[in-house]
């Protein structure tokens, strides 16, 4: 299999895999998963497009989106007017963001079932209490995992910026 061939596989099982763990758009994760697997130089709009089949305004609304959501960056080379799009060199921020907030909405939820249930349904909640307890301490690990891994990046990234 060549490299382009690979790369083409490649961005599609990426994509499928960012559309429901994120929630982008088809073309928005074809995208973003060429861009994870293109260089740090990034790519200028038309090669996107050369990979990516679809029209030039479905490819600029969607490039826009993950600007906006600050997946991507572009930049320019001096004397020239193309940008040139990569990954935001934070981008793992911005997803683990998203896993958080996620997580302590259900976390909260639980609580609340759990709150429900013990007012409404005691035996309810005597007999599945633990599995509430069990999936609620399994969260509030992951979240606190997240956290600590979102303050590593941060410290690291306040040292990048120093530099």
């Amino acid at each position: 299999m060549t490299e382009s061939e690979e790369q083409i596989k490649l961005i599609e099982e990426l994509g499928l895999q960012l559309e429901d763990n994120i929630k982008l758009s088809p073309l928005a994760s074809r995208i973003y998963s060429l861009l994870i697997l293109s260089s740090n130089e990034g790519l200028t709009f038309e090669e996107i497009q050369t990979i990516v089949p679809a029209s030039k305004s479905s490819i600029s609304v969607n490039v826009n989106v993950l600007l906006q959501l600050d997946y991507i960056s572009f930049y320019t080379k001096s004397g020239t007017r193309k940008r040139y799009f990569r990954l935001a060199k934070y981008f793992s921020l911005v997803t683990l963001n998203v896993d958080l907030q996620d997580i302590s909405n259900e976390v909260r939820l639980i609580d609340k079932i759990n709150t429900y249930n013990k007012k409404y349904h005691s035996a309810k909640y005597t007999n599945e209490n633990s599995l509430g307890d069990i999936l609620q301490d399994y969260l509030i690990k992951k979240q606190t995992l997240i956290q600590d891994t979102i303050k590593k990046i941060d410290d690291f990234s306040a040292t990048d910026k120093e530099k």
